[in-house]
Order: C-alpha cells, then sequence, then structure tokens
C-alpha cells in the first residue's frame, strides 16, 4: 500500500471512529441528563435535558479535536457540492407540511386528531417555545452541525443523511420498549427528517445552520405536543408520524433531482455563451 492510500485510509479510519466516539458519549449524556432532570425540577413538558446529550458530545470532542470540530461547526469542511442550501422558510414549511399531514393522517386513521390548547398546559407555552427551541438546538449541533458535515466529507448527501437518521433514532433507545410498529415508524420518522435536513442545509454552516435545523426541529416538537398524542405508546399516532415525515423527504428529494436536473442543462449553455 503506498503512502497516498494508507493516508485515506486513515482518514477514513479516523471519521468512522469519531462517528463512534461522538454517538457513544451522546448516549452516555443524555442517559446521565436524564437521570438527573428529576432532581432539577424541570419539567419535561418545558424541555428534556437528553437533548443536550449530543451538544456534550461536541464538546468532549472538541478537546481532542479542536480545529476539525471547529471546521465542521462553521462549514469549512463537509461543504455539498450539489445544488445551493434551500432558504430557511422552505425548511421551516417543510415542519409545517409534517405536522398538517400528521393532523390530516390522524383524521384518516382515527377519525379525529387531538388538540391541546395552548393555555391547558402545566407550563407559559412562550416558555415552552423558547425552552424547546434551545433543547432543539443542543441535539442539532451535535446531528447536523457536527456529524452530518463530518460523514459528508466521506459519502454523498443522502447516504450521510441516512446514516445520521439512523444513529439519531438510536440514540433515543427508550422508543424501543414500545411495540415494534411503534419503534419502526419512528425510525422511518427520523430517518425521513434527517434527508430532508440534509438536502435542505447542505452546504451551509455557521450560526444559521445551526438555527435552521434547530428551527425545524422545534416546530416538529411543537406540533407533536399541541397536535398528536405519539407519546403515549399508541401505534396509529407513531405511523401517522412517520408517514408524514417519509411523505415530505420523497418531496425533497423530488425536488432535489429536478433542481440538479435544471442545473446540469443549464451548465452546457451558459459554458458554450462564455466560450463565445
Amino acid at each position: 500500500m503506498d503512502g497516498d492510500s494508507a493516508g485515506r485510509t486513515r482518514r477514513r479510519g479516523g471519521v468512522w471512529g469519531t462517528v463512534g466516539v461522538f454517538t457513544v458519549v451522546a448516549s452516555l449524556a443524555a442517559g446521565t441528563l436524564g437521570a438527573l432532570q428529576p432532581a432539577t425540577g424541570i419539567p419535561q413538558e418545558v424541555v428534556q435535558l437528553t437533548q443536550f446529550g449530543p451538544a456534550l458530545a461536541v464538546g468532549a470532542l472538541a478537546l481532542y479535536q479542536r480545529r476539525r470540530t471547529g471546521e465542521l461547526l462553521r462549514g469549512a469542511a463537509g461543504a455539498g457540492a450539489g445544488p445551493r442550501p434551500l432558504g430557511g422558510a422552505v425548511l421551516l414549511g417543510a415542519a409545517g407540511l409534517i405536522v398538517v399531514l400528521c393532523v390530516l393522517g390522524s383524521y384518516a386513521v382515527c377519525g379525529q386528531a387531538p388538540f391541546t390548547p395552548p393555555g391547558s398546559l402545566h407550563q407559559s407555552f412562550a416558555l415552552i417555545v423558547v425552552a424547546q427551541l434551545v433543547g432543539a438546538c443542543g441535539e442539532e449541533v451535535g446531528w447536523r452541525c457536527f456529524l452530518q458535515p463530518l460523514l459528508r466529507t466521506r459519502l454523498g448527501t443522502l447516504a450521510a443523511s441516512v446514516t445520521v437518521g439512523v444513529l439519531w433514532g438510536v440514540w433515543h433507545v427508550q422508543v424501543f420498549a414500545q411495540a415494534p410498529a411503534y419503534a419502526a415508524a419512528f425510525l422511518v420518522a427520523t430517518v425521513a427528517m434527517s434527508v430532508v435536513l440534509g438536502i435542505a442545509l447542505d452546504g451551509l454552516g455557521g450560526w444559521r445552520r445551526l438555527l435552521y435545523a434547530g428551527g425545524f426541529h422545534a416546530l416538529v416538537n411543537l406540533g407533536l405536543l399541541l397536535f398528536l398524542d405519539e407519546e403515549s405508546g399508541a401505534v396509529p399516532p407513531m405511523l401517522c408520524f412517520g408517514l408524514s415525515c417519509l411523505l415530505v423527504a420523497v418531496l425533497a428529494v423530488t425536488l432535489r433531482g429536478g433542481r440538479r436536473a435544471r442545473e446540469r442543462a443549464v451548465a452546457p449553455a451558459a459554458a458554450t455563451l462564455h466560450g463565445t
């Protein structure tokens, strides 16, 4: 094996080793924070402290990979070569579409869609909104701002997104104590949402990536809190959620394919015009 091949092999091994360390630390940190939450007095309705496990994993990796971690978070590494990132409004609209599809699916399957008025919650809804955004950013700084760009240095957009989605879903280990259909639908949802986020944010870095990803995540969580009782362990609501996310992911992949086809069609014409 020549020097270049050995170097590439070491870099690939380094990436997957970092993925493994991140996942283990994020899981251990989330478990510890979940065990400590009752002692803090912070209601889970407001925010679940487990959400900050991925952020702690990024902090731990930054202790011995400071430069690389900084590059990934800034977007200086793992930038995609595909179409330009979608706007934040489009991504937040995708979150709203998932919630709307969940409601429609619940009506179709159950004949009703439970609605929890914000005023009936035990805590101020404004406080919940802010806390949900902070908690979502605590997750997304790990999944979408660190791990996704890291894997993007070795994989394509879809492959990296699916990988992050699987790890993200498995990280919610408590879900797998439910019925197999419930756990499978949840895993479909995390993979599908990861694909939507991966396509929308590919090539985007810095605070905008975190804010868009956190905003998408928080809107989905708030929508589920108000319109779906998926945490009860009942299978139908989770199936509605998983299928809704899958439909939006298919739409995102289709739109991405159309954009790439248009860009490929325009490129030769632009090159000819420039040459003349």
